[in-house]
């Protein structure tokens, strides 16, 4: 049986790098040749929690489809997040909690998609669909997806379903989800070592909204203030990746694990887009998103509506 690659997005977080490791594990034990593969390098957050639970970080590739003919993507749908020959291999399976877009298959496939907060959460309720018990490992891992995507159940893509799931996960891999959550963020959170451009591509997504091209960057921080004092550097980086990558917009945001803000910097022919989305004034191209922490839930869609 020829061997299945297990990927999420470009610039993995948290729940790519878990997920993909859950989910090649349980098609393992159900007889399927499947090995988690990573599109980019690991942050602070994903390698405390691979450390804790002593797992190796999957192996990074390049391209795909010169290993495989069969793909299962994780945590992700969208063509321009993926491989960058993601063209040239079969998409067999599709497991993910996002919008879906820019997506088409030739042949049909399992795509299993729902609205809650993560990835593993959906995992999970399959690893117990399939009769499989999930390793006090795996486990951890899971769980350190649930915590991360939820921000500690604080974000509103958390849902009753996600809470549950953490709880179980937790059990299962002994650990206190609130002490060793908190722990965990705050070791994403810590910037202090990572060059301007590690900032604005650690949690990256290009979005195709309407007729524009976009790209939101994400990163958590104890102290926003920490990243705002490089702003001026910031800025010559994002106007450097929109003339790049041809960007109709670049949108940085800087999220506040404690206080639930964010303070976004917003570059781009488009940006005028963002306040419209979120009816705040840029000020030298910066506005705080009050009780803004979600991408998924509370930047994209209102972008996109304002892109329209």
């Amino acid at each position: 049986m020829e061997k299945i690659l297990v990927f999420g997005h470009k610039n993995p977080d948290t729940d790519t790098i878990c997920s993909a490791i859950a989910y090649a594990e349980l098609k393992k034990k159900l007889g399927v040749e499947a090995e988690p593969v990573r599109l980019g390098e690991i942050n602070g957050e994903t390698k405390y929690a691979l450390d804790t639970f002593k797992v190796d970080a999957p192996r990074f590739v390049q391209t795909v489809a010169n290993e495989s003919n069969g793909v299962i993507l994780v945590d992700h749908n969208e063509r321009q997040q993926s491989a960058d020959d993601i063209d040239q291999v079969k998409v067999l399976e599709v497991i993910d909690h996002h919008r879906i877009a820019n997506f088409e298959t030739s042949d049909p496939l399992y795509y299993r998609a729902e609205p809650v907060g993560c990835t593993a959460t959906i995992l999970n309720k399959m690893y117990k669909e399939n009769g499989v018990a999930i390793s006090k490992e795996t486990a951890g891992l899971m769980l350190s997806a649930i915590i991360s995507d939820s921000l500690l159940f604080k974000s509103p893509t958390c849902t009753d379903q996600d809470i549950a799931a953490a709880k179980e996960l937790a059990e299962i891999a002994k650990v206190d989800v609130d002490t060793y959550g908190l722990a965990m963020l705050k070791a994403g959170a810590d910037l202090s070592d990572k060059s301007i451009e590690q900032l604005i591509s650690l949690d990256a997504k290009e979005f195709q909204m309407g007729t524009h091209k976009v790209e939101v960057a994400q990163v958590n921080a104890v102290d926003t203030n920490d990243v705002l004092a490089r702003k001026e550097e910031l800025e010559v980086a994002l106007t450097n990746k929109i003339s790049e990558k041809n960007l109709d917009l670049f949108l940085f945001v800087v999220t506040d694990i404690l206080n639930s803000d964010s303070v976004a910097i917003a570059l781009g022919n488009a940006a005028s887009a963002v306040e419209k989305a979120f009816n705040v004034s840029l000020e030298n191209n910066t506005a705080i998103l009050k009780g803004v922490v979600s991408r998924k839930k509370q930047i994209v869609p209102q972008l996109t509506d304002a892109l329209k």
